[in-house]
């Protein structure tokens, strides 16, 4: 259900459950952050690509057939140890949502660096409507991502927004057809793949407010000098 390659420090993981909305089940929750977690030890990583098979929808969120105890489901730590592992990677990630995102579904999108989508795509996380709470790592990115306000618009208001509207808020980045997802995404990845790994970590890195000193002469050593083992340094 979930379909992993990757080839000279390019990693595409897809969500290949199309008969179900690429829902999301416990096991692959732990076949995502496996996926994220084998992709932090590739010494050539640039870039992580995230999509979902069909041109409908991306997620539908969580698999609410696939559990006795959908609250038990809400709750596993899979959830936060997946969204971690594609948070915590030294390299560019992107979300390429080949339709709408809803619920649990925004885990994995909100932890990548980016995120393209159709012009059909919805964005909604119905959590109140259902009874349950949102994952608390969904909330605090969405807010980080898009504001207080607009983030409580879709958990507590309950609202969807098409591409064009989270587009204008900061929710997506590029709307791009379907058809044309592959170039565009050759397009963002260009300079990454191009470049020296640890350069890519490097500069992933310089993103993180709380850096000392120390750690951003690191970056620079890291960047500067051909040491392809630099990039578990600063991830």
């Amino acid at each position: 259900m979930i379909n992993v390659s990757h080839e000279t420090g390019l990693w595409r993981v897809k969500l290949n459950r199309p008969d179900k909305a690429n829902a999301l089940t416990l096991q692959m929750l732990v076949d995502l952050r496996d996926a994220a977690k084998a992709a932090r030890q590739d010494s050539e990583l640039r870039a992580f690509i995230l999509t979902g098979a069909g041109d409908r929808v991306f997620c539908a969120g969580a698999d609410m057939a696939s559990t006795d105890d959908m609250q038990a489901f809400t709750r596993a730590p899979e959830w936060t140890e997946m969204s971690a592992a594609i948070a915590a990677l030294p390299c560019l990630t992107i979300a390429a949502l080949n339709g709408t995102v809803a619920g649990g579904g925004f885990a994995p999108v909100l932890a990548c660096d980016m995120r393209i989508c159709t012009p059909d795509t919805k964005f909604f996380y119905p959590v109140l409507k259902r009874g349950f709470l949102p994952q608390p790592a969904d909330v605090t990115r969405m807010a980080a991502l898009i504001g207080t306000a607009r983030a409580k618009l879709i958990l507590m208001a309950g609202q969807k927004l098409t591409a064009e509207e989270a587009l204008a808020c900061g929710l997506t980045d590029m709307i791009v057809p379907l058809a044309e997802f592959e170039d565009r995404l050759a397009e963002l990845t260009a300079d990454a793949m191009a470049a020296k790994p640890q350069q890519v970590a490097a500069i992933n890195r310089l993103f993180d407010p709380n850096l000392s000193t120390k750690n951003i002469e690191e970056c620079y050593r890291a960047a500067y000098q051909n040491d392809p083992s630099a990039i578990k340094r600063l991830s």
